[in-house]
């Protein structure tokens, strides 16, 4: 069954700042039914982190100065399977007058805690993170394991878990709905 593309303005030769949803015959247990947000994307690869793996506990769990610090109650994700012990602060806010969204990757611990406490401005921390080698992710395009998708403040501040995966491949058309909800047992179709 061949499926269609949804369009993408950009060039797949950068697509830093897009979200990668798995599509839904991705089997790969990394990244089967995620949605991962790129931070880099360039002729040497690309990296980002795995949005919809919430983690059962708070930044404040990892012990150090977070245990009592104000970053303690930001929730920990699962990044991806690359340095699964390295923490990686994201923060991101609407601006709403240019209808975008501005992201911040790799914050330090401080400037982390200064944009946590600003209105609007979501700070999460992932431990881990997706990375593609040079030419790895342009190959995976082609196969297509992924659907490139814009980011919006509505895609990455609401749902987690698989329904965040699931609600964002059915926004784009009727058909990508239907393959979202099809269940992992034919069977039970």
């Amino acid at each position: 069954m061949h499926h269609r593309r949804p369009r993408f303005s950009g060039s797949r030769a950068a697509l830093a700042g897009s979200l990668l949803l798995a599509h839904p015959s991705l089997s790969d247990p990394h990244f089967r039914r995620t949605v991962v947000l790129l931070s880099a994307h360039d002729g040497g690869g690309a990296m980002g982190v795995v949005l919809n793996r919430p983690l059962p506990r708070k930044l404040g769990s990892l012990g150090g100065d977070f245990a009592l610090g104000p970053l303690a109650g930001v929730p920990l994700f699962a990044g991806g399977p690359v340095a699964t012990e390295q923490l990686v602060l994201c923060a991101w806010q609407p601006q709403p007058e240019q209808s975008a969204l501005q992201i911040v990757f790799g914050l330090d611990p401080e400037k982390a805690a200064e944009l946590h406490g600003k209105p609007g401005v979501s700070v999460r921390g992932f431990l881990g993170h997706a990375g593609w080698s040079r030419g790895q992710l342009e190959n995976e395009l082609k196969q297509n394991a992924w659907v490139v998708c814009p980011v919006t403040a509505g895609a990455i501040t609401g749902a987690t878990g698989e329904p965040l995966w699931r609600g964002l491949l059915g926004s784009i058309d009727h058909e990508w709905r239907l393959l979202a909800d099809e269940p992992d047992d034919p069977e039970k179709n």
